[in-house]
Parts: structure tokens; sequence; C-alpha cells
């Protein structure tokens, strides 16, 4: 049980340092992915005022399981949102993990899809 809160609590913290230095504007949004056994979930928010311009996950597209394929679903879907918002460049919030697997498959979809990082 304490190796799990000593797991989270570093993952809070990672995620703070990445977010000390990633601020999203309504022209240039943060891109978060976070992501849970099941499911994978990414969001454009602008920070500026606090809301989320676009938001798209597994979940909502219906995918079970949260592997490589849902993530790269989930960015393409998302992809497809901010064009339809006009929304061309982004900044990317790992949410503290690693950029591999699944995460990268989300930045990797949406750069295919047309957002600039």
């Amino acid at each position: 049980m304490a190796t799990v809160q000593h797991k989270n609590t570093r993952l809070r913290r990672r995620h703070l340092i990445v977010r000390k230095q990633i601020k999203g504007t309504a022209e240039r949004p943060r891109l978060t992915v976070r992501r849970s056994l099941k499911h994978v979930y990414a969001q454009l928010i602008d920070d500026t005022e606090g809301r989320t311009l676009a938001a798209a996950s597994s979940m909502e597209l219906k995918i079970t399981g949260g592997n490589v394929e849902a993530a790269k679903a989930v960015g393409k879907a998302l992809a497809d949102k901010a064009k339809a918002l006009e929304i061309k460049k982004v900044c990317f919030d790992r949410g503290g993990r690693k950029f591999h697997g699944r995460v990268k498959a989300v930045a990797d979809a949406a750069r295919e899809g047309g957002l600039e990082f």
C-alpha cells in the first residue's frame, strides 16, 4: 500500500514539474493525456480561462482496452475535433508519464491528424 502511494506521489510531482513549463492558451491549447488501465483520455485545455476546448476518449469511441490502437484512435479523434475548432498548434502535456507506449501513440496520431507540437 505504501509503495502505491509513493508511486502516485512521484507521478504527481513529475506532472507538476511539467506543468510549470507548459501553459495552454486559446491559440495554442495544452493537449493533455491521461491513461488508466482500461481507457485513454485526451483533452485540449485553455489554461487562461480554465476550460476544456475539446476532448476525446476510448470510452467515448466505444473502444475496449486501453491499448496502443485505442490511443491512436483517440489522438486521431482529438485532431479532427481540433480541426473543427480551427486549432493547428498545441503544446503537449504528457502528464508526468514517460513519452512511450500509449502516450506516444496519442501524440503521433494527433500529429498525423494535422496538429503541430
